[in-house]
């Protein structure tokens, strides 16, 4: 077990003691936040020359998992900011040491959404835009954000160009007061506004460049940055909602233990209980197997096949098929569960109905979301010709 993963077992009480706080003040706490740094987990995908572990994705998704089982808004911001260290190791090596260089510890933010516009002037652009749900985004001292390439009147010239701009704070606005939701509240994913900041070039990174592996030259030799960037973003998201689902079990099964009906029937032993549990748990514990087993053998192959083609289109729609199928089969799992609690679940005073919110929240992040994803295989597999957005 990686040290990260250990270090938040430890911290388990502090996290959990502050899971209401953080939702009340609509950001994580302090001390919260505190455990999530102090573990070292944020470098786990970190590379090495900045600071990084460099470690199996396995160990980064357990240390995602293992904060949101003990606090899902932590679990929610290790598994997105998490996430951002792989894509740094793949960008201009002049902007990883501006990010870095300083601190290895440091934070960066998002959304990817290309809410952005940016107008080319001299070296680099000038950029403007309003984004939602950027995640953690007081405790980050940088942020990457989606935009599209425009003319000085606001058009797109030919196919779009779709980027990635990453800012330090300073050029950018938080937007205080703009976080208001039924779950992961603690999360903090307020709006953040850019206006007319200059962006240079090599703060820029093509979305197809990191989605397609064109930058996984930069780290020759180092299969975890030769994975598609779609599956790995795609499984911190996933990550995050099944420890969210873990915790939710714990309490249930707590709960459980003095639980007797208006009618008298003892909760552990009511056949309905014990059948909502059994599924939800074998199906949580088959999509932890089987997404960590996929990338697990991804980094198999491209390590005995260093010269062979990058992880297929085909391998990558079916492991977003098969990822979020897993996820939404625990999400209905937890839905019968707290059917089958009973009054008791709706009580706000108990942990159950807050974790049901955070991971119902969760379940409506794109990468958790299933329609779109299996269209998308379909369409690949039958060869229709449809083309659909996905982060593959």
């Amino acid at each position: 077990m990686h040290k990260a993963i250990e270090y938040i077992r430890q911290h388990a009480q502090v996290l959990r003691d502050e899971h209401v706080p953080s939702d009340e003040c609509g950001v994580l706490t302090e001390r919260a936040r505190q455990v999530l740094d102090k573990s070292g987990g944020m470098r786990l995908l970190q590379a090495r020359s900045h600071g990084g572990f460099e470690s199996a994705p396995a160990d980064f998704f357990a240390w995602v998992r293992e904060a949101a089982r003990y606090n899902p808004s932590a679990g929610w911001i290790a598994g997105v900011v998490g996430v951002h260290p792989w894509e740094i190791a793949l960008v201009d090596p002049k902007l990883q040491d501006e990010i870095y260089g300083a601190n290895p510890d440091t934070w960066v933010a998002s959304p990817y959404a290309p809410q952005g516009r940016a107008v080319r002037e001299g070296d680099g652009f000038r950029f403007s835009g309003r984004w939602q749900y950027s995640t953690g985004t007081d405790h980050c001292d940088w942020v990457v954000l989606g935009g599209i390439v425009v003319d000085k009147s606001g058009d797109r010239t030919g196919r779009p160009d779709f980027r990635h701009f990453f800012l330090p704070r300073g050029t950018y606005e938080i937007v205080e007061d703009s976080w208001h939701v039924m779950g992961l509240s603690g999360t903090g994913s307020k709006d953040v506004r850019v206006d007319g900041a200059f962006v240079p070039e090599y703060r820029t990174v093509g979305h197809a460049a990191i989605s397609e592996g064109e930058c996984a030259h930069r780290r020759a030799g180092t299969p975890l940055y030769h994975l598609p960037f779609g599956c790995i973003f795609s499984a911190a998201i996933a990550a995050a909602t099944l420890g969210m689902a873990t915790g939710a079990i714990e309490h249930y099964r707590e709960y459980l233990q003095g639980r007797v009906s208006a009618s008298g029937v003892v909760g552990k032993t009511d056949p309905y209980q014990q059948q909502a549990l059994a599924e939800v748990e074998s199906d949580l514990a088959a999509g932890i197997v089987h997404i960590d087993l996929t990338i697990a053998q991804w980094l198999d192959q491209l390590r005995n096949a260093p010269d062979a083609e990058p992880i297929s289109k085909t391998q990558r729609l079916e492991f977003r098929r098969d990822q979020v199928r897993a996820v939404q089969r625990v999400l209905f799992g937890i839905d019968k569960l707290f059917s089958r609690a009973g009054s008791a679940a709706v009580w706000s005073t108990r942990p159950l109905e807050r974790y049901w919110r955070d991971i119902r929240t969760a379940g409506t992040h794109i990468c958790d979301m299933a329609d779109v994803v299996y269209r998308a295989w379909a369409d690949h597999e039958f060869q229709t010709g449809a083309e659909h957005f996905l982060m593959h």
